[in-house]
């Protein structure tokens, strides 16, 4: 045993010492190391493989980075969460070369961008700026995850930890069922009390657009589709006519209509505890005699107070997972809403579902994600059309509640 332990490490030492002389004409590693056997029995019993589409999402305040996988159902559930061990910088975005603060958006790493011989044990470069921060004149390079420990505008992990993360990034792009992977980077995690924390922060309306990509995610359990334009983030539109340019004015869109029901019912009811979270900070009394402070840009037509819509009403079939079907189990309550990762673009062969956990009710609703947009069909009113993205109604005008 101490035989076979002393050749692996010599093996090890040389493949370090010739890896430094030839880069990656010579195996690294530590960059092929399998994923621990427990992390594939989680896997396994969650409905994924190790070929699944992934997602990330790192949290500053919490200092976690979390993978998600995509199971056999087409959504994501959590697999693993990491602590990070060091991050520059403070909460808020990063806008230039050299002031050692890490990035806060969305991002999308492909296989150009793993570094199997980086001087920081492994790293996957986050691609900042992306077309959004592009937009907005902010400048930096090479901002990665890696491991080492050690952080100058980076997300710095363990080694042992970045070996972990960097395999499932690997094994994912290997899958050819994703060309990218999404990465979503938050101050803290986007909920309405934490919204009210950090209200008085100048980079709060910076952070209220954020929320709206995470809102996206925790609803449909699928990394939303991310675009630029009128230098904002947009999630989960379809240009009518033209396409996204990140300078320029936004093109008509459309949104599924009972995606865009369910986030519209979403942002009244974190409006209504945002509200209640700063009248308990403030030591005051909740009054909404005057309205609320429109954190979340709530939606211009306010659904009306009807009859509700029953699951069968809300659960449309529009489409075909890669791998299964999704239908509703009858009986079965579905889980409770849990942060969930992003995955890159689907390519044009395939479509993702987007399920939306629609608040107060019994089932998901589904949408379909693909290279060529977001479709659904509900009734004879299937999207949501928005100059600033606006719902039309589901059938009979009977809202979710």
């Amino acid at each position: 045993m101490r035989v076979r332990s002393a050749l692996t490490a010599l093996a090890l030492s040389a493949a370090g010492a010739l890896a430094s002389c030839q880069g990656s004409d010579v195996l690294n590693l530590a960059a092929e190391a399998p994923l621990p056997r427990d992390v594939v029995n989680i896997m396994s019993a969650k409905g994924m493989t190790k070929s699944s589409p992934i997602m990330m999402r790192i949290f500053k305040e919490e200092e976690v980075l979390e993978v998600w996988k995509q199971t056999d159902t087409g959504r994501y559930d959590l697999v693993k969460t990491y602590e990070i061990c060091a991050f520059s910088g403070d909460k808020g975005p990063k806008f230039q070369e050299g002031d050692r603060q890490s990035p806060e958006g969305f991002y999308f790493v492909n296989r150009n961008l793993l570094n199997p011989n980086s001087s920081y044990h492994l790293s996957f470069n986050l691609g900042f700026p992306n077309a959004f921060d592009r937009s907005h004149g902010r400048t930096g390079s090479f901002l990665m995850v890696h491991g080492d420990c050690s952080s100058r505008g980076c997300y710095a992990m363990t080694d042992e930890y970045i070996t972990e993360i960097y395999a499932f990034a690997r094994e994912a792009l290997r899958g050819g069922r994703q060309n990218q992977f999404q990465v979503q980077a938050f101050p803290f995690r986007m909920t309405p009390e934490n919204m009210a924390k950090h209200r008085d922060n100048p980079h709060f309306d910076y952070w209220k657009m954020l929320k709206s990509g995470y809102d996206h995610f925790e609803l449909t359990r699928t990394p939303p589709k991310v675009d630029v334009c009128e230098r904002k983030y947009i999630f989960n539109q379809i240009p009518d006519d033209g396409e996204f340019e990140a300078a320029a004015q936004c093109p008509q869109t459309t949104m599924p209509a009972p995606l865009a029901i369910a986030y519209n019912q979403l942002k009244q009811q974190h409006a209504l505890q945002f509200e209640r979270a700063v009248a308990r900070l403030e030591g005051r009394p909740l009054d909404l005699s005057e309205g609320m402070t429109g954190l979340l840009d709530l939606p211009p037509t306010p659904v009306p107070q009807a009859e509700p819509l029953t699951p069968a009403e809300v659960l449309p079939t529009v489409g075909q997972p890669p791998e299964a079907s999704i239908q509703p189990v009858p009986g079965q309550q579905p889980a409770a809403i849990q942060p969930a990762a992003a995955q890159a673009t689907p390519s044009s062969a395939q479509s993702t579902p987007l399920t939306a956990i629609t608040p107060g009710t019994a089932g998901p609703i589904i949408a379909t994600s693909s290279a060529s947009g977001i479709t659904a069909n509900v009734g004879t009113q299937a999207t949501a059309t928005s100059g600033a993205a606006t719902a039309a109604p589901l059938p009979a005008s009977r809202p979710l509640q």
